[in-house]
């Protein structure tokens, strides 16, 4: 892709969106940023692009900024049918992602892991699996670093790990990854994708360009992605907790086992993983598949695996306050992700529920509720139509108390809770109405707890 002297136009101002604008710029675009926050809201961002000769537009996006741009390359947040892309394409301009971005200029085989759940986990345990067994190794995407970062340090036997989302991949066109994981599938973001159906057709392009010198890597266990093995025409490894597989990753009397075509091997055993959760031993299976395709050892795998220490915000241990112990799990952020949560302990939690709302379906959670959670404590935008789907007092479930903030949610929860019992942080909705991020959110309650002691 040449750049030079080319009308660029960058939409939305996240970390992505300046990645984007400052590579773009030192590739030598005429690069103009836009994004609906205020100038105050990006305080932070505006210098360093002014700094670099970046026009910047701020409050809103003009219809005139989008006419005759040679590229716009859209941030991950910004939904692709908004009108002024629309008007854009119809008049031949071409509309991109970051991540499609990235793909014109990284060199080495991308492993890219997607999934409703465990991607972040997922993308850096594989990049540890990796790195452990000797590989020159990047990791990055929505794990934290813009894939477009990692451009400048990509040489061609580099190899890079990205986790990738269901908005990065509507915008795609030639990013072709060597091994493609899909995680599991569940209802999620229909708040932006409209249907299930459209969603799950997003999570599929990870697959688009492959060809049958690729791999793609799915869950065995998960419905969804069974039926997305039809949609690649790469080489399928499935990876199982609950079945052997014919070639990939499962588990057996203990043991995790990966087979190809060449061998069968035994990895680890089960109990030497140090991650709490059955969902946990999903993203071990998937990560044992990708290191294993790309020639790791077993005992590479096995050591990376055995000295992993879980992702910040994803059911994350932070104390133990007067016999409670608090767990940060703000990366839930859907109803799937929270049952994965509730699933790792086997009773006496009080939740902290809520945020903004992304179309789910929270009655989901009934059952678990009943079997193992004291207390629900909802905060933020959704908590009103969370405690209408959730059971009530009033059905003879378990207490639900609106807690409106996750401060008050944080200390109503310590005072009622008694020594052996979890306080659990796993939200089942996004961040945005309160908070800057799930990372903010996770910061936040992790300072309210430390606080306690």
């Amino acid at each position: 892709m040449e750049l030079k002297d080319k009308r660029v136009l960058v939409v939305g101002l996240g970390k992505s969106g300046v990645a984007s604008a400052l590579f773009l710029k030192a590739h030598g675009a005429r690069v103009t940023v836009s994004d609906t926050k205020s100038g105050d809201e990006l305080r932070n961002e505006i210098p360093v692009l002014l700094d670099h000769g970046i026009t910047v537009e701020t409050g809103g996006h003009g219809e005139r900024t989008f006419r005759g741009q040679d590229l716009i390359v859209v941030s991950p947040g910004v939904p692709v049918d908004a009108p002024l892309l629309a008007q854009a394409r119809a008049m031949g301009e071409a509309v991109i992602g970051e991540i499609e971005l990235a793909a014109q200029f990284l060199r080495g085989p991308i492993i890219a892991i997607t999934g409703s759940n465990g991607k972040t986990t997922t993308t850096a345990l594989t990049g540890e699996i990796l790195t452990t067994a000797g590989f020159p190794t990047l990791v990055g995407g929505n794990i934290g670093t813009p894939a477009i970062s990692l451009a400048a340090h990509a040489k061609s036997e580099t190899l890079i790990v990205l986790e990738v989302s269901s908005f990065q991949l509507e915008t795609i066109q030639t990013f072709r990854p060597k091994i493609a994981v899909v995680l599991n599938v569940t209802p999620d973001h229909l708040d932006r994708h409209g249907t299930f159906e459209a969603y799950v057709d997003a999570k599929a392009r990870i697959f688009e360009n492959q060809s049958d010198d690729d791999f793609a890597v799915l869950n065995a266990d998960d419905a969804t992605c069974v039926t997305m093995a039809a949609r690649t025409r790469a080489q399928v490894f499935w990876f199982s907790r609950q079945k052997e597989v014919r070639q990939g990753a499962w588990v057996r009397d203990g043991n995790i086992l990966f087979r190809d075509d060449r061998s069968q091997r035994e990895v680890m055993q089960v109990s030497e993983i140090p991650l709490k959760g059955a969902h946990n031993l999903e993203n071990v299976l998937a990560a044992v598949c990708a290191g294993a395709l790309m020639g790791c050892a077993p005992e590479k795998i096995r050591e990376a695996v055995r000295d992993f220490k879980a992702v910040e915000h994803r059911l994350e241990f932070v104390a133990t306050v007067r016999g409670v112990d608090y767990y940060n799990d703000s990366k839930a952020t859907n109803v799937d992700a929270t049952i994965k949560a509730l699933e790792s302990f086997p009773a006496n939690i009080h939740l902290i529920l809520g945020g903004k709302d992304k179309g789910s379906d929270y009655s989901a959670l009934n059952d678990l509720l009943r079997q193992r959670v004291k207390r629900v404590y909802t905060i933020g935008a959704a908590a009103a139509k969370i405690e209408s789907q959730i059971v009530s007092p009033k059905t003879g479930g378990i207490e639900v108390v609106r807690a409106e903030t996750l401060e008050n949610a944080v200390r109503k929860a310590s005072a009622a809770a008694q020594p052996g019992d979890v306080v659990l942080l796993a939200p089942a909705c996004a961040s945005f109405d309160q908070f800057k991020s799930y990372e903010h959110r996770g910061q936040v309650f992790k300072g309210i707890v430390r606080g306690l002691g």
